[in-house]
């Protein structure tokens, strides 16, 4: 098990991109959540499996159809033992 802080800098608020976060997360069975933050970018605390996270990490890298991606940050948080995945406001 691993947890990260995954942010993502871009086009990525207003194009579905936490919808996006979540439908990936839980194929996944990746816990956590994602939220828009005030500064324009997206911010997702992932945790689960390290191969599912990589998988997850090339995804949301990737972003929906209508996102641009410009810049990933990541860092190797604490796990927290979050249960599901939720989209926060």
């Amino acid at each position: 098990m691993k947890a990260l802080r995954i942010t993502l800098y871009g086009y990525v608020q207003g194009v579905g991109f936490r919808s996006y976060a979540k439908r990936h997360a839980l194929a996944l069975r990746i816990s956590g959540y994602v939220r828009n933050m005030p500064d324009g970018t997206v911010q997702i605390v992932a945790e689960g499996d390290e191969m599912a996270l990589e998988k997850y990490l090339k995804l949301v890298s990737r972003g929906p159809f209508m996102a641009r991606v410009d810049r990933v940050e990541t860092e190797e948080i604490p796990i927290a033992g979050r249960g599901g995945f939720r989209i926060e406001f």
